[in-house]
C-alpha cells in the first residue's frame, strides 16, 4: 500500500505549520501588540491582506526545495554571481543573530515575569536548551516536537476570549481597510509586512522540504515526476494553513490588544514582555500569564527556525554537508552555525543593547534583504533549466511577482520614512 494511503489528514502538515508558527516569534508579538495598542482595531486588515502574499511566497520556496532537491543558497550558488550569494548570507545571518537575540531576551524576561529570578541565567538556559535540542534529537522527533509546539499559539486566543472585545469594531477593523498618510500608520504598515514575510522563513521551508525527502527516503520531483502532482497538493495545504494560522494569530493579538491596552491608554509597547505586563492589571491574572508563557512557548519554537535558516544558508553557500537529519559528527559545520548564532543571540543581553533598536535594525536587514532575495526566488522558481517542467507559472507566479512588488514598496518606504 503506498505512502498517501497512509497518510492522515494531519500528517500533511509540517514545514508549512511549522515556519508559519514560527513568524510569531516574541518580535513579532512586540510588533503586533504595538499596533494594537497605538491604533486599536484600525490595522489589522494588512495581516489579512498579506496573507496570500505570504502564502504565495512561503509556497514558491518550498516548491524550490522540494523540486531541486536543494535549499535558496545552493540554487544560488549554482545559478548566480557568487558576490549575491554572499550579500545575501551575510544579511540573513545578521539579521538572525539580532532576532535570536530579541527572542532569547524576550523569553527570559518572560519567564523572570511568571518565576521571579534573575533574567540573564534564564536567557543563557534557553539558548542552550534550543541547541541541544536541534543538534541531539532526531530530525523526525524533532520535527514532530516543532509541529506539536505550534498548539502554543493558542494561549493567544484565549487571551482574547478573556478580553472585552468590541466583536463590531475587530471584524470592520480587519476586513475594511482604513489607512491615514502619516508617519505613524506609514511605519506601523512596514513594520507589520516586515515582520510578516520575512527572509529567513523562506530558507527555513525550503531547507525543510529537502529534509523531508531526506527522512522519507524519497527523490526529488524533477527526478520522480509521478510523485509531483500529489507532493505539490501536499505543499500548497500546509502552506496555506500554516501561513493562515500564523496570520490569524497576528490578528488575535492585535484584537487582544486593542480592547485591553489601546482602551485602557496604553498606546506605548517597547517589547512583548511589556505587553504582557501592561495586560496584568487591565485583563486580570490569567490573561497576563497566558500571554507571557506564549512568549516563551513562540520563543522556543522561533529560536530554532532562526538558528536553522542561518546554518542552511551558510552551509549551502559553502557546499558543506548539512541537515537536522544528520547526526552531530556527519555535519559538524552545519551545526556549529547553529550554536554560534544562538550564542550570539545570547550574548548580546550581556550589553545594554535597547531592545527595540536591535529589532528596527533587524527590520532594516530584513527590508534591505527581501526583495532581491524574492526577485532571485522568482527567477530561479520560473527557470526550466533549474525547475524543469515544475517551473511555476499561472496564479502562483502571479502571486509571487506581486508579493516581491509589495515588500519593495515596504523597503522604499521604510528608508523614506
Amino acid at each position: 500500500m503506498s505512502e498517501k494511503k497512509h497518510r492522515s489528514p494531519l500528517s500533511v502538515l509540517g514545514p508549512g505549520l511549522v515556519t508559519g508558527a514560527a513568524d510569531d516569534d516574541p518580535s513579532g508579538i512586540a510588533t503586533y501588540s504595538q499596533v494594537g495598542a497605538q491604533f486599536g482595531y484600525g490595522l489589522p486588515w494588512p495581516l489579512l491582506f498579506s496573507f496570500p502574499l505570504m502564502a504565495a511566497i512561503q509556497e514558491i520556496c518550498a516548491r524550490i526545495g522540494a523540486s531541486t532537491g536543494k535549499g535558496i543558497a545552493q540554487n544560488l550558488r549554482d545559478n548566480y554571481p557568487r558576490a549575491l550569494l554572499q550579500f545575501v548570507v551575510v544579511l540573513l545571518v545578521i539579521a538572525n543573530v539580532i532576532n535570536l537575540g530579541a527572542d532569547l531576551g524576550a523569553m527570559g524576561a518572560a519567564l523572570s515575569l511568571l518565576i521571579p529570578g534573575p533574567l540573564l541565567p534564564a536567557t543563557i538556559a534557553f539558548g542552550v536548551i534550543s541547541v541541544l535540542l536541534e543538534v541531539f534529537v532526531s530530525y523526525g522527533r524533532y520535527a514532530a516536537v516543532l509541529k506539536w509546539a505550534t498548539l502554543s499559539l493558542f494561549a493567544y486566543f484565549a487571551v482574547v476570549i478573556l478580553a472585552e472585545v468590541d466583536w463590531w469594531a475587530a471584524i470592520k477593523g480587519t476586513v475594511v481597510p482604513s489607512f491615514k498618510f502619516d508617519k505613524d500608520h506609514a511605519m506601523a504598515l512596514v513594520a507589520i509586512l516586515g515582520t510578516t514575510i520575512s527572509p529567513y522563513l523562506f530558507f527555513w521551508q525550503s531547507g525543510q522540504e529537502v529534509e523531508e525527502q531526506h527522512r522519507r527516503h524519497v527523490k526529488p520531483l524533477m527526478i520522480s515526476p509521478r510523485a509531483a502532482g500529489a507532493e505539490l497538493k501536499r505543499i500548497r495545504t500546509d502552506t496555506l494553513v500554516g501561513m493562515g494560522f500564523s496570520n490569524l494569530t497576528a490578528i488575535v493579538i492585535v484584537i487582544a490588544t486593542a480592547a485591553t491596552l489601546h482602551q485602557a491608554g496604553v498606546t506605548e509597547i517597547d517589547s512583548a514582555v511589556k505587553a504582557a505586563e501592561a495586560l496584568r492589571p487591565i485583563a486580570g491574572e490569567l490573561a497576563f500569564a497566558l500571554f507571557a508563557i506564549g512568549i516563551i512557548s513562540t520563543g522556543l519554537l522561533a529560536v530554532p527556525v532562526l538558528a536553522g535558516s542561518a546554518a542552511y544558508a551558510v552551509a549551502e553557500s559553502f557546499g558543506w554537508r548539512e541537515g537536522l537529519n544528520r547526526r552531530p559528527r556527519e555535519a559538524k559545520a552545519f551545526y556549529a552555525v547553529i550554536a554560534v548564532a544562538t550564542l550570539a543571540g545570547v550574548a548580546m543581553n550581556f550589553f545594554a543593547i535597547n531592545p527595540m533598536k536591535a529589532l528596527y535594525w533587524s527590520a532594516v536587514v530584513n527590508g534591505l534583504l527581501a526583495p532581491p532575495l524574492m526577485l532571485v526566488t522568482m527567477l530561479i522558481a520560473r527557470n526550466r533549466k533549474v525547475m524543469g517542467d515544475l517551473a511555476i507559472s499561472g496564479v502562483l507566479e502571479f502571486g509571487g511577482w506581486l508579493s516581491t512588488a509589495v515588500m519593495t514598496v515596504v523597503a522604499v518606504l521604510f528608508l523614506v520614512i
